[in-house]
């Protein structure tokens, strides 16, 4: 089972949707300063439960959301998706594809999805722990991390 793409909507730096794929092995994200190479991190740590701001490079829960700029207005939510394949039945679940996602709309209320129905937070970062993307079951190196 891999994590096969991950989808951003509204979250930090992109206020129209985003689809990052990734191939199975090791993955990287490339790219010129400002293009949000960190934003898909964190958004990747978001999706998961994270609850702290600052390791999402934050002050505060509501920072996650695109906070408008130049022409285009703030948003109303964000989602960021998590999409899993499971197509070689290698995963401990029974779909052969797996979506787990996280929104956040203006003013505090959100919701964690597992394909597309509502769960609890808890349930979410348990089957995230079986996945083997628990906390401290990953490593994610950003930006200065390196040396």
């Amino acid at each position: 089972m891999h994590l096969s793409a991950i989808k951003l909507r509204g979250f930090k730096s992109f206020p129209e949707p985003v689809e990052v794929r990734l191939e199975p092995g090791v993955s990287v994200v490339v790219g010129p300063n400002g293009s949000g190479k960190s934003n898909v991190a964190d958004g990747l740590v978001w999706a998961a439960g994270s609850l702290s701001p600052s390791e999402l490079r934050a002050e505060k829960p509501d920072d996650v959301l695109f906070a408008g700029g130049g022409s285009r207005n703030p948003v109303d939510f964000c989602e960021v998706e998590l999409l899993f394949d499971n197509s070689g039945g290698d995963g401990p679940v029974e779909y052969s594809d797996l979506s787990v996602a996280r929104r956040l709309h203006r003013g505090g209320e959100g919701q964690y999805l597992l394909n597309r129905t509502t769960v609890r937070r808890i349930d979410l970062v348990e089957l995230l722990a079986d996945l083997g993307l628990g906390s401290g079951m990953h490593s994610i190196i950003g930006q200065g991390k390196v040396e």
